[in-house]
């Protein structure tokens, strides 16, 4: 308990580091996470078995890398993209002599559920101004790790009811109502110190503090789902007591989704 609450301080630490300064200091370490995590999803994947194709997905990050941190075109450039991957992994895999369609399905995995999000991060820099950005990132980020902080506690203090015992045994409902509480207590917390700026209403930091916290919780069990197939405990082991980047990012790059979706339609 007290590595995971010091590495947590630690990472919270450079979180906020990256966040004030912004620009390269916020993208570039990102960048890398994205790629770690990929790495990191791709390793779990294969313990199960699966004959991945890798290299498409890499390509389609080291792409997609322009268009939304340069803002060289349009974010809709990203969709060919993806579909250009996804096709290639289908090729390569059924001119194997024993094409398996969950080669397919797996190598596609971290193309949707890590860089797909994860660009959505780095397409918040796409924010009409800074304050604006500044805001909805920490959103994403704090309204998901919030949650999590909630949810674990509040699991280890009152949990008795078993949220999804076969995808996540330790879940259970009672944490995830009190991580909800956290993420939408965040979201508003973080509306009133930006207040002043006018950005959002306050409906909408309610509304976002809901959906996002729903999102993180989402993406988390989909992460602990994954691990639970291959067999393995944790992502990685970068972090002592959290596991690996994909570990402490699962929840964050789903809430990632809706806070970009979030900035598409309201600016």
């Amino acid at each position: 308990m007290v590595q995971r609450i010091v590495t947590g301080v630690v990472l919270i630490g450079v979180l906020v580091t990256a966040l004030t300064f912004g620009g390269w200091f916020f993208a570039i370490p990102f960048m890398v996470c994205i790629g770690l995590s990929i790495y990191e999803m791709f390793k779990a994947l294969k313990v199960s078995g699966a004959r991945l194709v890798e290299w498409p997905v890499y390509a389609c990050f080291v792409a997609s890398i322009p268009i939304l941190t340069f803002k060289l075109g349009s974010s809709a450039a990203l969709l060919p993209l993806i579909g250009a991957a996804v096709m290639l992994i289908a090729v390569q895999v059924m001119f194997r002599k024993q094409p398996e369609l969950t080669d397919i399905l797996f190598s596609v995995l971290p193309l949707a559920f890590v860089l797909l999000p994860g660009m959505c991060m780095l397409g918040l820099f796409r924010a009409p101004d800074p304050q604006t950005e500044l805001m909805l990132k920490i959103l994403a980020f704090a309204i998901p790790l919030t949650g999590d902080t909630f949810a674990y506690f509040i699991g280890v203090i009152w949990g008795r009811h078993k949220l999804t015992e076969a995808v996540s045994p330790h879940k259970t409902v009672e944490g995830a109502v009190g991580g909800l509480f956290g993420s939408i207590l965040c979201s508003v917390i973080v509306w009133a110190v930006f207040s002043g700026a006018g950005i959002m209403p306050f409906w909408h930091a309610l509304v976002l503090g809901v959906v996002c916290g729903v999102a993180g919780q989402a993406g988390d069990l989909f992460a602990s789902l994954i691990k639970r197939h291959c067999g393995v405990k944790d992502y990685g082991s970068v972090f002592p007591g959290h596991g690996g980047i994909m570990d402490r990012l699962d929840s964050v790059y789903w809430a990632a989704v809706v806070v970009y979706v979030y900035l598409v339609w309201f600016f």
